[in-house]
């Protein structure tokens, strides 16, 4: 055991033995969505993905998401203290001892930074990375099956298609590397029924 898992289990011990913080991975076509349900209700999780964020924000006027509009109206990224800051808000208003799973978030190492930071402040850490793995030919075959009846045109076109995949590799590696000096990262076989998969997520948040 690494000495960082093992403050880690300390810090554990001292806070909650049972507090589950899942940064969840997946490609597009990977079922993530689904597995992320499933892991909501079996360990009572708080489920936090960036787009519902940004939609609840921007949807309400907030002072966070009239922030983000001036970045977005410009076509330039949204500030991480700015999307942290939204994470922050979520969290107060959705209290769980159980824990949540991060989707979409982090993407970068400075968001990792930023959110491990944020989570010291609240006496917790990352638990958990868990990323789906599936190779590139079995996603664009799940995404222009499903794009036979999606109506979504990137799911219909096997260049867009390549390229999705393509940036979520370049976006996600950095992050998994992060967490994987924590020793906390895991690649998850993302093959076989539901229930197969969800049993292998199930088995590394045991």
């Amino acid at each position: 055991m690494s000495f960082i898992k093992f403050v880690r289990r300390l810090l554990g011990i001292k806070q909650n033995k049972k507090m589950i913080n899942l940064v969840l991975f997946g490609p597009p076509g990977s079922g993530k969505g689904t597995q992320a349900k499933k892991l909501v209700e079996k360990f009572g999780l708080t489920h936090i993905s960036t787009g519902d964020l940004f939609r609840y924000e921007l949807g309400n006027n907030t002072p966070l998401g009239q922030e983000a509009k001036k970045y977005m109206d410009k076509g330039e990224l949204v500030p991480d203290t700015v999307t942290v800051a939204m994470l922050e808000n979520k969290m107060n208003m959705t209290p769980n001892e159980k824990g949540y799973i991060l989707d979409g978030f982090p993407r970068t190492i400075a968001q990792c930074e930023a959110l491990d930071k944020f989570l010291s402040s609240r006496s917790t850490a990352v638990t958990h990375l868990l990323a789906l793995d599936v190779d590139d030919e079995e996603i664009v075959k799940r995404l222009l099956e499903r794009g036979k009846t999606s109506g979504r045109a990137d799911d219909a076109n096997e260049e867009v298609i390549r390229k999705r995949i393509t940036e979520y590799n370049a976006k996600t590696s950095p992050v998994y590397n992060y967490y994987e000096k924590q020793d906390i990262s895991k690649k998850v076989n993302g093959i076989g029924s539901i229930d197969e998969i969800f049993g292998r997520l199930s088995s590394e948040l045991a």
